[in-house]
């Protein structure tokens, strides 16, 4: 009798486990920006966000009183990180300062003229309840006299409801409130690399870049060849 009794508790388990409602997901999706810049960029491409291991799992990471990084399977994104965090960063830059900022690969026929590299060294909740956001990030131009710009960047956005964190492995914040932290950290860097501020270097392309080799001038065509001579009769009998 205690077997049959112990089947359908696993059953209740398994079936609890697996349930997907039980599962949330958090859009990256900043706010519309209301302000509006000049347009400093043009077309540029924006390659794959780099970001830490802990913020590219797919799991809404924060910082607990003992200082270490926790997650938790139920609590993700609703996109691959560094995809989402790419995608939403260009179409921020792009809606504040009209410029045409397109995450990699370039789509359009005509090449971007400036090339944005973004490497995120800090994603993180933090115990305190502020959620921090920091790196650095690169616009090439390769055309001769170019600025080329090294900046860095340090964000800090109070998190919503957040609360000193007590529990070992309680978060600082309901896992929407640091999304909603992690959003507006996101409108907040768009507008630094929209306006090219931070502190850094500004570095001018000293040569253009080489030439890809399609652009080329043709070759001159080859001159005709001189026809063969008639071969000579064969002499008879």
């Amino acid at each position: 009798m205690r077997a049959f009794l112990f089947f359908p508790a696993v059953a209740l388990v398994l079936a609890g486990c697996s349930n997907p409602e039980a599962t949330g997901r958090y859009l990256i999706d900043p706010p519309t920006p209301p302000m509006r810049v000049a347009n400093n960029l043009g077309t540029a491409e924006l390659r794959d966000v780099s970001l830490p291991e802990y913020a590219a799992s797919g799991e809404v990471a924060w910082q607990t009183a003992d200082g270490a990084v926790r997650s938790n399977t139920k609590t993700l994104w609703a996109d691959k990180p560094e995809r989402g965090f790419t995608l939403a960063l260009a179409r921020a830059i792009s809606d504040m300062s009209g410029a045409t900022v397109i995450a990699e690969p370039w789509p359009l026929a005509e090449p971007p003229r400036r090339r944005i590299e973004v490497r995120v060294e800090q994603a993180l909740a933090g115990m305190d309840g502020i959620y921090r956001l920091g790196g650095r990030y690169y616009v090439a131009q390769d055309s001769a006299g170019g600025a080329n710009h090294a900046r860095s960047f340090a964000i800090a956005v109070p998190i919503p409801q957040a609360a000193p964190a007590s529990g070992r492995r309680k978060p600082p914040a309901p896992p929407a409130a640091i999304a909603a932290a992690q959003n507006a950290a996101i409108a907040q860097l768009a507008a630094q690399i929209a306006t090219l501020g931070g502190p850094g270097a500004v570095i001018r392309t000293s040569a253009p870049a080489p030439e890809p080799l399609f652009t080329m001038e043709p070759l001159p065509p080859l001159e005709p060849l001189e026809p063969l001579p008639e071969p000579a009769p064969l002499p008879s009998g």
